[in-house]
């Protein structure tokens, strides 16, 4: 992993890409952009990536598509671009492992935080790693690999929510938990009004 956290957008819009780019880099942050699945590809045999931006609407093989390829292979964070009144691609990239969206058009400090939030999540820390486990009937969280593990050490897959989800219930056992205190719990300060990725992940 690079010093820097290093993005990779992913749009066929040359005006988002540049600017976006732009903002990353004026942030403190690595940027490299592709327009298209096939460039993203390319990019992704050369470099390491700490987040990947996805939009939804690309030519060739779309976000969704794209997503769900990058999902059965890797666990690299993934924030999707969508349509503001596609709530079905929302939900469906969601479903498909995507950490998180924004909809366009939107502010680049709105992806900013987005972005911060995530990587946060998924413990992007320059210092010591944290090592503490939390244990539950035969299964064990890992919350500095971030790895949920049976009693025989075999490895379960789960995104990055579905993981903050799992570590919101076990660290507050028979407890009812309202939408937004699980908001609270795992994405706080980047969870927006009206979130919906809670309830797709439940």
């Amino acid at each position: 992993m690079s010093t820097l956290p290093h993005i990779l957008i992913v749009d066929d819009d040359r005006e988002i890409r540049d600017l976006l780019s732009q903002f990353l880099r004026k942030h403190s942050y690595g940027a490299t952009v592709a327009a298209d699945g096939a460039a993203m590809q390319r990019r992704m045999a050369e470099q390491v990536f700490d987040l990947i931006v996805l939009d939804i609407m690309l030519p060739g093989a779309d976000g969704l598509s794209l997503c769900r390829q990058l999902r059965a292979a890797s666990t690299v964070p993934i924030i999707m671009l969508t349509a503001v009144d596609e709530d079905m691609d929302r939900i469906i990239g969601l479903e498909m492992g995507a950490d998180d969206y924004v909809t366009k058009p939107f502010n680049p400090r709105e992806l900013l935080a987005r972005i911060k939030a995530v990587l946060r999540r998924v413990e992007y820390d320059m210092g010591e790693p944290t090592t503490r486990c939390l244990r539950f009937g035969d299964w064990e969280l890992d919350l500095g690999k971030r790895e949920l593990r049976t009693a025989d050490g075999t490895l379960m897959s789960l995104t990055a929510g579905e993981f903050d989800l799992l570590v919101a219930f076990v660290e507050h056992p028979q407890r009812v938990l309202s939408r937004d205190q699980l908001l609270e719990y795992t994405k706080g300060y980047g969870a927006a009004p009206y979130d919906r990725s809670i309830d797709v992940q439940l």
